[in-house]
This record gives C-alpha cells, structure tokens and sequence, in this order.
C-alpha cells in the first residue's frame, strides 16, 4: 500500500498542476493543515530536479502568506478559528504560560518553528495572539521556511537519484521516521505548553 501510494504521489509530483497543489498546502499547512509541505516538495524535487530551485521558492512564499494568515487567525479569530486548531494539536489547556515565553523569544521560536518539526501553524496562530510585532513575525517566518525548503530542495538536487534510490529502497523506514518526527514536534510543543 505505501508503495502505491509513494508511486501515485511520484506521478502527481509532474502534474502541470502540481506546483499549484505545492503552494496549497505549504499555504494551508501554515495556517492551519496538518501534513507539512515537505510531502509534496520531496517527490516534486526528485520527479524533476532542474526545477528544485522554483520549487523551493513557490513552497517558501506560499508558506509565507500561509504564516500571515495563521497570525490574522491568532490575532483576530483565535476563539472561533484558533482555540479549535489548538485543542485540535492538543496545545490550548496552558497557553497563557506558554504567551509568557513567547513574548520574550518570539522571533526565535517562529525562526525554529519553521525550520525543524515543530508544526509551525500553532506558532503561526500563537504570533497572532500575543501580538507578536508583524514585522519581525513575517521575517522569522520566510527565513525559517526559506531556509528548510531551500535546504531540501538543496539536498535533493545535489544527490537526487542517490536520495530517490535511497527513499524507494527504505521508503517504510523512512515514512515511520518522519512520522516520529512529526510527533515529536508535537510533543516538544505540548511539553513547553
């Protein structure tokens, strides 16, 4: 099963669509999805190489206003929106500890978010709701996101068929560890909430 879904999703990575369906979820995963853009970048990068670059560029800005609207959700609709997405992560019972933190390292912990596992929507929203300052919110974000996707994008270019061969050889392994780092980040958050 996860090989055919791997092949299915090697296949849709050279869709003439496929860089739109690349921005629509790192938009959404900034805001508000659970499923990092990476998923799709990976399979993207290693169907056509040459356009790692491009590819790289449309995740990282479409993150970036993903981000914005993760922020507006936390500043303006966190009750209706925001509370659910952090109940939804497990995150809400102890914000008000973590707003404290957040107002004094802010910049740090969104430049963390996204760049590592952490799910960066839940820092997204969190910006919003401490009033965290716009500016350096969308500079932590584009330099997080633009230097993971960068660095992927990187990686895959550089030792592409390696890496493929590498992925398509322990593709279970490897699906079970991006897994555990996905919950890890979660878990990372609920620890510091």
């Amino acid at each position: 099963m996860l090989r055919r879904l791997y092949d299915k999703t090697m296949a849709l990575a050279a869709h003439r669509h496929a860089e739109r369906y690349l921005a629509a979820v790192a938009f959404a995963e900034a805001s508000f999805f659970p499923i990092p853009p990476d998923a799709m970048l990976l399979p993207m990068v290693l169907a056509e190489q040459q356009r790692a670059w491009r590819l790289a560029l449309v995740a990282s800005l479409a993150s970036l206003a993903g981000a914005l609207l993760g922020y507006a959700i936390g500043a303006f609709f966190y009750g209706t929106i925001g509370l659910p997405i952090m109940q939804f992560y497990g995150l809400a019972h102890d914000f008000d500890r973590f707003q404290e933190l957040y107002n004094q390292r802010g910049f740090w912990i969104v430049l963390a978010a996204g760049f590592t596992p952490i799910p960066f929507k839940v820092m997204t929203i969190a910006s919003g709701v401490t009033g965290m300052a716009l500016l350096p919110f969308a500079l932590a974000s584009l330099v997080g996101r633009t230097a993971r996707f960068f660095l992927v994008a990187g990686l895959l270019y550089l030792f592409g068929p390696a890496i493929r061969s590498f992925v398509e050889r322990y593709l279970g392994i490897l699906t079970l560890l991006f897994t555990v780092l996905l919950l890890g980040g979660f878990l990372v958050l609920r620890h510091v909430f």
